[in-house]
């Protein structure tokens, strides 16, 4: 009897090792239909991620052509940026966009990008935008004085009072940003991501009525002087240079002596322009340049700015006239510009990579771009709103900016059924 038990004990054993075998089986097909499930989840999210990331690249790249048609004067939009299956470098991947639209509308981009089997398509409305969205924009350091107050008001509205004024640095290096003991900014203060925002903005005791943070840089054009007649020099020994729109051209420099009579240096009596390339904007102890009432001055310069004791840039326009004087510097190399006046400064200054130290005996109206800035006046500061209307395709240092993005169902046919220029090539985008 007890041998049979024992018998039919170890027979028992036979089937639970079969149903464990069953269950472990059951688990590892599991297990493995999970895994390669997984496997395939992970796959098909990377190449969506590929596909999106190519779609952006599409609209990053026609975004970049709009821009270079900027260079171009007039502006022509007849021809408008496309592409398809354009090939991304250092990748597998392919776009094709497209920009549609005109001025009086407005522009849209589509773009669609393509990762093996995944394609997602992104879809963005542009519009232009002036430099001169701020009051004092640098690329490294700004520092205001002590004392001095950044403020607001809009030349097109003088009952505006909602205007704020504010300033910033595309750095986040320490002190970026100097609001010395006193200073006044009645907007916002920026500096770009990357550092603490108490180092990057250096604050001694002012006074900031927006806040203060970190915003990532806005793009800076490139601005290029129109072509025009060349003419020499402007020089002024002893007498005054009257400057019209028949003396607008391309100078090699303008070099104002000190004199000793009342004549002496530049007035201007009607809108001009003047290219200086070559050489520099040199005013000799008490010369001036001077912007009568009722007209206006452009300057691009390559080379440097210097304002000698006792010299100045004035303008005998209403200070609200912002734009009445406009300075941009053109050059390839740093630019230095020393800008004096000798009571209010009305002008706006594009500069992004020119060192700017202004000067004035009175207060200053306008907006600045610079890469180093210093305010010395004695002064306060008031930005024109109005300058951000400064923002059509004649304008100089506008660019066109992404207004709404979003993602949007495109397919192949979307882009071939576009017309395209089928003899040309389509160029792999640049890095």
């Amino acid at each position: 009897m007890n041998k049979l038990l024992k018998s039919r004990r170890r027979g028992s054993a036979l089937p639970l090792a079969v149903v464990a075998i069953i269950i472990l089986m059951a688990m590892g097909v599991g297990l493995l239909s999970l895994g390669f499930n997984s496997r395939t989840y992970s796959l098909r999210m990377a190449t969506d991620i590929e596909a999106r990331c190519a779609a952006d690249a599409g609209l990053a790249a026609a975004l970049f052509e709009m821009n270079e048609k900027l260079k171009v004067k007039p502006w022509d939009g007849s021809s408008l940026p496309q592409a398809i299956d354009a090939e991304l470098p250092y990748s597998d991947e392919v776009c094709s966009y497209r920009v549609t639209g005109s001025l009086a509308g407005g522009y849209v981009i589509q773009s669609l990008g393509k990762s093996g089997n995944a394609t997602r398509g992104v879809q963005a409305t542009i519009g232009l935008q002036s430099a001169f969205n701020h009051a004092i924009l640098t690329k490294q350091t700004l520092t205001l004085k002590s004392g001095t107050v950044v403020d607001g008001y809009n030349s097109e509205d003088m009952a505006d009072t909602d205007v704020t004024a504010d300033i910033g640095s595309q750095s986040n290096s320490d002190s970026s940003v100097i609001l010395n003991a006193g200073s006044t900014v009645k907007g916002d203060v920026f500096v770009a991501p990357g550092n603490e925002l108490d180092k990057a903005i250096k604050d001694l005791g002012s006074s900031v009525s927006g806040d203060k943070f970190t915003s990532a840089p806005e793009p800076l054009p490139t601005v290029v002087a129109p072509v025009m007649e060349a003419k020499g020099a402007i020089t002024a020994t002893g007498q005054t240079v009257k400057i019209t729109p028949a003396e607008s051209g391309t100078y090699s420099a303008i070099a104002l002596s000190q004199l000793s009579t009342k004549d002496k240096g530049v007035t201007v009596t009607t809108p001009s322009v003047l290219e200086v390339s070559g050489g520099d904007v040199d005013l000799g102890n008490s010369c001036e340049i001077v912007v009568k009432e009722g007209s206006s001055l452009t300057i691009y310069t390559d080379g440097d700015i210097h304002c000698r004791n006792g010299s100045a840039i004035n303008s005998e326009n209403p200070p609200e006239a912002a734009d009445t004087l406009q300075i941009y510097a053109t050059g390839a190399d740093k630019q230095f510009f020393d800008i004096k006046a000798k009571s209010d400064f009305t002008g706006i200054i594009y500069a992004p990579d020119a060192d700017v130290v202004l000067y004035a005996k009175g207060d200053a109206y306008g907006s600045i771009v610079a890469d180093d800035f210093s305010y010395m006046a004695g002064g306060n500061f008031y930005y024109d709103k109005a300058l951000q209307s400064k923002n059509t395709v004649d304008d100089d240092a506008v660019v066109f900016v992404v207004t709404r993005w979003q993602e949007t169902k495109l397919a192949d046919s979307d882009f071939k059924s576009f017309a395209m220029i089928e003899s040309v090539p389509i160029q792999p985008l640049q890095k």
